[in-house]
C-alpha cells in the first residue's frame, strides 16, 4: 500500500456502546438458536411439519450471528424480522406443549412441560433481540471516514454522524 493512500476508518465501531450492542446481538442470536435447538431435538418425534423451519431458523440465526460479529449492519433488520415471526410462533406453540402433558399424547424426548417452558422463554429473548437489533442499526456501523496518513493522530478530524 502506498504511503499517500487514504485509510478507511469506521468511527462508530470504536464506541463502547457499539461494541456492547454487537456482542449483545450475537449473544441473543446464539441463545435463540440454542433454545430452538432444544425444542427441536427434544420434540423431534412429535413435531409435525415444522422440523425444516426450525432447522432453518437455527442455521439462519448462527449465520446472522457470524455476520453481526463481523460488523455487518445490513442483517440487523432481517434478524429483527425473523425474531418477530419466531416470537409469534413461540407464543402460540408454548401453551400447546403444556396441553401435551395430558394422557393420550405421544411422549417427546424431553418432558412436554419443559419444552413448553423453553418455547415460552423464546418469546422474551426475541423481544430483546428485536430491541437490540434496531439499536444496533441506529448506531450506523457502516459509516466510513477517509483519513490520509499525514492527517495526524487517529480520529483528530471531526467524525460525521449518521442520522
Amino acid at each position: 500500500m502506498a504511503a499517500d493512500e487514504p485509510v478507511i476508518e469506521h468511527p462508530n465501531r470504536r464506541r463502547a456502546a457499539s461494541k456492547i450492542t454487537k456482542m449483545l446481538i450475537v449473544l441473543l442470536l446464539l441463545v435463540s438458536a440454542a433454545l430452538i435447538a432444544i425444542v427441536t431435538l427434544g420434540g423431534w418425534d412429535v413435531l409435525q411439519g415444522a422440523k425444516v423451519l426450525q432447522v432453518a431458523y437455527i442455521v439462519l440465526y448462527v449465520l446472522v450471528a457470524f455476520l453481526v460479529a463481523r460488523w455487518n449492519r445490513g442483517v440487523l433488520p432481517v434478524a429483527a424480522a425473523l425474531a418477530i415471526v419466531l416470537a409469534i410462533f413461540a407464543a402460540i406453540a408454548g401453551p400447546q406443549w403444556f396441553e401435551r402433558d395430558n394422557a393420550g399424547f405421544a411422549d417427546a424426548s424431553i418432558d412436554a412441560g419443559t419444552l413448553g417452558l423453553v418455547t415460552l422463554l423464546i418469546v422474551p429473548v426475541q423481544v430483546l433481540l428485536i430491541v437490540a437489533a434496531m439499536q444496533g442499526f441506529r448506531q450506523a456501523w457502516n459509516v466510513e471516514v477517509e483519513r490520509r496518513p499525514d492527517d495526524g493522530a487517529r480520529g483528530s478530524r471531526p467524525v460525521p454522524l449518521a442520522s
